[in-house]
């Protein structure tokens, strides 16, 4: 009998957790002080929810744990970059991450800016030390993919735009397109990399593709009602920050009941795009689920 999701999902955090410390520098390697910060920003938080994409993807085409344990690091490495990055007075000034002080403040700024720089690179760094794949060109592509994911045309590009946002009205469309950018291209390079680990066909990559933009937005979705509805100590980070910062969200233009709903759509469309992939997909159906009934 396999093991229930919630045991299959604390085993895999448990050792990622083991995986991400040996990823990272020492903390008494020089520079001593942005190695300590690297690891405080990474370590002891989070749910890892994309590695743990990136690993139930990967045991979908049956690809090689030690393979995945990189590529799911670098994408976690460049979740934890962002969250540093975004947590900074220039971006959104925020003191509290994870249930603890952020970077910046347990540090300083320069360092907590250092700290996102040397996570992004090292994220790359992982994906070239080792070989990922059979076939050379394809981890090239993991490269590419998950530059593109995190750069102008994703995750940065996101940002941007929700910088630009703040005191805007705007439509549901142009809502959709940021967060596709800032929250879903990181999850849908998360998903593609665990698969690219083996052996997945284009018709295999493109229902994950569906599947992981579908999940994409539904994270999002839900963070803004977890924003607009949970407590500080529920969230782990300052509860309330996108009303106080007048940023548009999915609860602001639809509100509450609307928003709930439309991320229960994008969960059946995540699952319809898994529909005839069978057992091996059972932990891919059970994220879905999970990301969105987490505390909802």
């Amino acid at each position: 009998m396999s093991a229930s999701f919630q045991d299959w999902a604390g085993g895999h955090q448990q050792r990622f957790e083991l995986v991400l410390q040996q990823c990272l520098p020492s903390p008494d390697l020089a520079p001593t002080r942005l190695h300590q910060a690297m690891r405080y920003a990474v370590l002891d938080g989070g749910k890892r929810v994309r590695p743990l994409l990136a690993f139930a993807a990967a045991e979908l085409v049956g690809a090689a744990v030690g393979r995945v344990n990189l590529a799911a690091a670098a994408v976690e490495l460049i979740h934890a970059y962002s969250l540093v990055h975004d947590d900074m007075p220039c971006m959104d000034d925020d003191v509290l991450r994870r249930g603890k002080p952020t970077c910046h403040v347990q540090f300083d700024e320069a360092t907590a800016l250092l700290v996102g720089d040397s996570l992004q690179t090292l994220a790359f760094q992982l994906l070239t030390d080792s070989a990922l794949s059979e076939v050379p060109q394809q981890q090239v592509e993991m490269v590419r993919l998950l530059a593109q994911a995190s750069g102008s045309r994703g995750m940065a590009g996101g940002q941007a735009i929700d910088l630009a946002s703040v005191g805007q009205q705007l439509s549901v469309p142009e809502l959709e397109l940021m967060h596709i950018h800032k929250t879903g291209a990181l999850i849908r390079a998360a998903v593609l990399l665990g698969a690219r680990c083996g052996q997945a066909d284009a018709a295999l990559l493109a229902k994950l593709d569906h599947y992981a933009k579908a999940i994409g937005l539904a994270f999002q979705v839900v963070d803004d009602v977890l924003d607009a509805e949970a407590d500080t100590a529920t969230l782990g980070k300052t509860a309330g920050k996108d009303a106080e910062h007048d940023k548009p969200t999915y609860v602001t233009l639809l509100g509450v009941a609307e928003a709930r709903a439309m991320a229960a759509e994008l969960h059946a469309s995540a699952l319809a795009a898994l529909a005839d992939l069978g057992e091996a997909a059972r932990r891919l159906r059970e994220l879905a689920d999970f990301v969105i009934l987490r505390k909802f």
